[in-house]
């Protein structure tokens, strides 16, 4: 089973909403946040650093998102800017901008009713590891109920370290809607501790954790409540098809989209009137400050044909801070 909030981000339609960096709770080793996200107060719309809150509209709009996910961090630790966000989503995009947001904390009844005020539709949670399999009748298997009774519907999420039968348990009795389970992988933030721990990387894999998988999948993955996200999917699904969303909605007329979502484009250092001396449409081109940014196949033609003296062809991602992917000089 996928739930609505993994349907609309394998489309890449979940904005990724980043509230706060900081995890009182525990430290825990596999944690894969970066040096850039850990313990700070910065808030991030997918790849966006927020300096106000029309920034998370503009970065909405810009991929034409359909819900957002909330993580950190913990976003329980943020509760007035983390309801103060959902609000505000909600009243831009309506109520079926689906809203569902990372735990690893259970939080009680006042937070849950907070939320659900706000606008969250799904809460997943990430009980601590060490309390893996002595999950019921602690306040985790309590605030299934509460989330759900305050109108949320609850969930597990968590790292595919090892295969755990109660998470199973949870579901065939109701308490949980679902269990996400994610491909255990290394990152920059945690790559030191996890090699401490003995954990490592698959033969020919940048990021996935040798073993745990085939285990989890055997046990666990029958299920029909259960759904199993690696690392592949993230990366080639996910990622990519929120980067075409973006490179659609932003994309000018000349510009070409790629299979990676990037965008291509020419650029040349001509003055407008050598295009339109060569009758270029104005579709076809953009002045900038310093430069023409315009058709690739339209400058190469121009380049081969000695009607421009040189320029290149750029591709960069959609993304607002348009990285730059690869330059090709043409002359």
């Amino acid at each position: 089973m996928i739930s609505k909030g993994c349907e609309q981000c394998a489309k890449g339609g979940k904005m990724v909403l980043f509230v706060y960096g900081y995890c009182d709770q525990r430290d825990c080793f596999y944690c894969p946040l970066g040096e850039n996200r850990k313990n700070v107060t910065d808030v991030y719309a997918n790849e966006r650093l927020v300096e106000n809150d029309e920034d998370i509209i503009e970065e909405a709009h810009r991929m034409d998102a359909l819900g957002t996910s909330i993580t950190g961090g913990e976003p329980q630790e943020a509760m007035e800017k983390t309801c103060r966000y959902l609000r505000m989503l909600k009243d831009e995009f309506g109520a079926d901008h689906h809203t569902h947001l990372y735990t690893g904390i259970t939080g009680g009844r006042e937070n849950m009713r907070r939320l659900s005020e706000a606008g969250l539709d799904e809460i997943r949670f990430h009980p601590p590891y060490e309390q893996w399999g002595e999950l019921h009748g602690t306040e985790w298997e309590e605030i299934l109920h509460i989330a759900r009774e305050e109108g949320m519907t609850p969930a597990f999420e968590i790292p595919g370290i090892r295969a755990e039968e109660e998470f199973l348990e949870f579901l065939d009795e109701g308490a949980a809607d679902f269990c996400n389970i994610n491909e255990f992988e290394m990152s920059d933030g945690n790559y030191r501790r996890m090699q401490e721990k003995g954990y490592e990387l698959q033969d020919g894999h940048m990021s996935a954790v040798e073993g745990s998988k085939e285990e989890i999948l055997e046990t666990m993955g029958d299920h029909e409540r259960v759904y199993f996200c690696t690392s592949v999917f993230k990366d080639a699904a996910q990622h990519r098809n929120r980067l075409k969303r973006m490179a659609r909605v932003i994309g000018r007329e000349f510009d070409e989209i790629t299979d990676d979502g990037t965008l291509v484009y020419g650029k040349t250092w001509e003055p407008e009137a050598r295009l339109e001396e060569l009758g270029v449409p104005e579709e076809f081109y953009t002045v900038k400050s310093d430069h023409v940014e315009l058709a690739w196949w339209l400058l190469e033609e121009m380049v081969e044909d000695g009607d421009v003296s040189d320029g290149e062809i750029v591709e960069q991602y959609p993304t607002v801070d348009g990285t730059v992917v690869e330059r090709t000089p043409l002359a």
